[in-house]
């Protein structure tokens, strides 16, 4: 028997009548190109082809439905076409959500090519600061965060016909809300689908949260997969991964090599490490990485075949677990890690750790190895450690993530009983109750918990809250422009290229933005001068920046200097005059996180946090040169210290005026040595006097 309400695949069901050589694309108006033909051979021969008419009859006989297809069987790219031809996009667009930026990027380049269209038109993309998408759109791939940032200004999703919640197994913020939310949309709308879809076998609690909805598999293109477990646990486990890959190479007939580690530094030291130890003369090898913060065009290479004769060995985080498909893998190395975020709501630090995947997770990565031919794949753990130390499965990013800006965004969204929201997993109301203190903190929301005006400007912005608020602050202070370069830079991923080989010189490229101030101030200099380059791409190559990362600034700064722009932030600048650049931002960043602010103590080793008096460390990678007496920092990151990062240089003064409910020595609940240095600037605050920084 089935799950309940799950469907049977017909085979013998009728098909959509196939395109023919000389047809007209009813997209373009023109005749299908030779290409078209060539991959439409290919997509006739994904698992999901088989089951067209059955996922169409799902989606357009239930307002909710759930699909399960294992990674490989091709629902991301397939479904979403199925529905379009079956007539479900008249009415409105079909938004596919992706957790990846570089998922809805890729997959959506790749239907664009099986539709036979350009990339924007008909079929496009949305993520955060970039949209590839046209008035004709009619498949639009976006990460689920779009999605819910659309939900703000249009909350019955009145643009769409069908919403796709992609790889739901993942669990992500955005997601989690997605669920409640269209769960209300639905009530409403009856002529909305939803349709989730999800590479494991979650589907119960899937299906039971969704009111029953039907439930249809596909299975996966899968071979047999031969697994094999370490004898006993390794102590270092990029070590013994690039031993196990190169063994590999050495000893087994061909076919690619899928490793997967956990972060961009381990990832280009094993990539090195192979290329030195393989035996690269009789048996020629590719070795590529795969990352998200990896140029886009390098990202592409792992997925053309390697030339004959030459073995692949791709080397990549958990995003070619599940989000991408790479054909030709044969070999799977798992060592059974992966990076995931955890927030503390008491201590307010996140930690990055290596944690153990979850047994769902060890699935999908094997499978990654059956999907041309039968496979093997070598898990660097004991099979006792995979029965007793591997969760079942992943746990929801929301039980684990700072809630502040999902609390603003429900409460943008006209939610006002946030205990009561419809959580798949609700959290735990410590973390909902922090965010709330947090904001109300930050002056989003008054006593009442409603949102105040500068809570509706800061939802409006699509970042941090403690950063929107900055902004807010620097647009008061005349110096609007300059903090959303600093923000701008913050919000993409670190542009500083350090090259193994390079290092030195890569970090004296980079001492040449240096601020006295600290990091702020330094990224102020770097996207300054990256702006007044008369070529930018020669710049980035003699400054050792990633020339993505800058381009992806200017992006964010132009998109958020329109919504500051539409909010009237602009206006209110140009209208206040900024003596000091250097205070002005400082003090504005201040607004945004008085909270996060850090005092040395005595014998000047480390820092004491003011919030949660914890010890602390500057990251090394900081611009900041010496030790001041006090710091403030945009997040902590636990690895074997509790570091500082991005961290700038203020004043005890600048504490005092810009947040006296909490450094104005008289009320103040810090630590002995803090209200000490706060006691001997009052009366410099008082007299009026800035000190000069």
């Amino acid at each position: 028997m089935g799950l309940i309400g799950e469907r049977k695949r017909s085979r013998s069901r009728g098909k959509a009548k196939e395109p023919s050589q000389g047809d007209q694309n009813p997209h373009t108006g023109k005749p299908y190109s030779k290409r078209f033909f060539e991959i439409l051979r290919t997509r006739q021969k994904l698992p999901c082809y088989e089951a067209r008419s059955d996922a169409v009859d799902l989606v357009k006989k239930n307002q909710s439905s759930v699909l399960i297809g294992e990674t490989g069987s091709g629902k991301t790219t397939q479904v979403p076409q199925f529905l379009l031809e079956s007539g479900l996009g008249a009415k409105g667009a079909i938004a596919v959500t992706q957790p990846r930026r570089v998922a809805a990027m890729s997959v959506a380049a790749r239907v664009a090519q099986e539709m036979d269209v350009e990339l924007g038109a008909e079929v496009g993309y949305l993520i955060r600061f970039e949209d590839v998408t046209s008035e004709k759109t009619k498949i639009k791939y976006m990460t689920d965060g779009m999605l819910l940032r659309e939900c703000m200004t249009d909350a019955q999703l009145s643009k769409y016909s069908v919403v796709i919640l992609d790889e739901a197994h993942e669990r992500t913020l955005s997601t989690d809300i997605l669920f409640g939310l269209i769960k209300q949309v639905l009530e409403t709308r009856s002529d909305l689908r939803c349709l989730v879809m999800s590479a494991t076998l979650q589907a119960e609690s899937f299906q039971e949260y969704w009111s029953n909805a039907p439930l249809l598999r596909v299975p996966g293109r899968m071979y047999p997969v031969e697994t094999f477990f370490s004898l006993r646990p390794q102590k270092d486990y990029v070590e013994s991964a690039i031993d196990v890959v190169v063994q590999i190479h050495q000893q087994e007939p061909p076919g690619d090599i899928l490793l997967f580690l956990c972060g961009e530094e381990e990832i280009e030291t094993a990539c090195a490490e192979i290329e030195a130890r393989a035996d690269t003369t009789s048996k020629p090898v590719m070795i590529l990485p795969l990352y998200s913060t990896l140029p886009m065009q390098q990202q592409r290479k792992v997925f053309p075949p390697a030339p004959e004769g030459t073995r692949k060995i791709i080397v990549s985080t958990n995003i070619a677990e599940t989000s991408v498909t790479i054909d030709g893998v044969v070999y799977v190395v798992d060592p059974g890690l992966y990076k995931q975020k955890l927030y503390n709501p008491r201590t307010h630090s996140e930690s990055l750790l290596v944690s153990p995947i979850s047994k769902a997770s060890a699935q999908q990565r094997a499978g990654r190895a059956g999907r041309t031919r039968p496979g093997k794949c070598f898990r660097l753990y004991t099979p006792d450690t995979f029965d007793k130390e591997l969760p079942e499965s992943t746990y929801p990013e929301i039980i684990r993530s700072n809630l502040c800006a999902v609390v603003l965004q429900l409460k943008t969204l006209g939610v006002e009983d946030l205990v009561h929201f419809d959580f798949m997993e609700p959290p735990s109301p410590e973390s909902m109750m922090r965010a709330l203190e947090m904001l109300h903190f930050l002056g989003a929301v008054d006593d009442e918990c409603d949102l105040t005006e500068a809570g509706r400007h800061m939802a409006a912005l699509p970042i941090d809250p403690h950063l929107s608020r900055a902004l807010i602050a620097a647009a008061h202070s005349g110096c609007l422009q300059e903090a959303l370069a600093i923000v701008a830079v913050i919000s993409v991923p670190p542009p500083f290229q350090r090259p193994r080989q390079w290092q030195k010189m890569a970090d004296k490229a980079h001492q040449f933005f240096a601020s006295g101030q600290g990091d702020h101030l330094s990224f102020l200099s770097v996207y300054n001068h990256y702006t007044a380059a008369p070529s930018k791409g020669e710049f980035c190559r003699e400054s050792f920046l990633h020339e993505r990362a800058m381009k992806q600034s200017e992006d964010v700064n132009r998109q958020l200097g329109r919504i500051c722009s539409n909010l009237k932030l602009d206006a209110i600048s140009n209208a206040q005059k900024c003596d000091s650049l250097s205070v002005g931002i400082r003090k504005s960043l201040i607004e945004g996180f008085f909270m996060q602010c850090a005092h040395i103590e005595p014998g000047g080793k480390h820092y004491m946090t003011v919030r949660d008096q914890q010890m602390a460390y500057i990251h090394p990678s900081s611009f900041l040169g010496h030790k001041p007496e006090w710091v403030l920092y945009h997040e902590t990151m636990v690895t074997d210290r509790l570091y500082m990062r991005t961290v700038s240089s203020i004043t005890p003064e600048m504490l005092i005026e810009v947040a006296p409910q909490f450094y104005h020595p008289e009320h103040g609940k810090l630590s002995d040595n803090a209200l000490r240095s706060l006691q001997r600037a009052l009366p410099r605050v008082k007299a009026g006097k800035n000190s000069k920084a």
